[in-house]
């Protein structure tokens, strides 16, 4: 398979994948499905769909681990600059420790800091929009080969 061909063929799972998040987010109301570090985790899941960063578990835990991070210091921290940092740290800290590193979760903390989320934004867009990309990476590696 050429590297022009694998090109495009991540770019279009990455579409797929962002695509249904985003039809969820228009037509389903009352939840957040989509936020912007999925974007990044489109790109290790479909761009690099080897590489440890990229596999199911360091995207659904990864994005888990470092938002429950983000919310616990939105409740019980307050939002400051250096609550920001610190929380963006023990968010790598807790990736790293648990093996489940995944580097766009490593927005979460600041994404949750500045838009204030209830403890629903964990089921979506978090948990939800993790999983469906690591499902739409999953049938993406299978068709790769077939």
């Amino acid at each position: 398979m050429s590297d022009i061909f694998k090109s495009i063929y991540a770019g279009v799972a990455a579409t797929f994948a962002i695509a249904i998040l985003a039809y969820l987010d228009r037509y389903i109301e009352g939840a957040i499905w989509l936020m912007a570090p999925f974007g990044a985790t489109t790109v290790l899941v479909f761009g690099l769909p080897k590489s440890p960063l990229a596999q199911p578990k360091n995207v659904i835990l990864g994005h888990l681990l470092t938002a429950i991070v983000g919310l616990l210091f939105v409740q019980f921290v307050g939002v400051e600059p250096w609550s920001m940092a610190v929380a963006t740290g023990v968010g790598v800290s807790l990736m790293l420790l648990t093996k489940t590193t995944h580097p766009p979760a490593g927005a979460n903390p600041i994404l949750i800091m500045l838009i204030n989320p209830g403890w629903s934004f964990l089921l979506t867009p978090v948990l939800v929009g993790a999983a469906v990309i690591a499902l739409v990476g999953y049938g993406y590696k299978k068709t790769l080969k077939a």
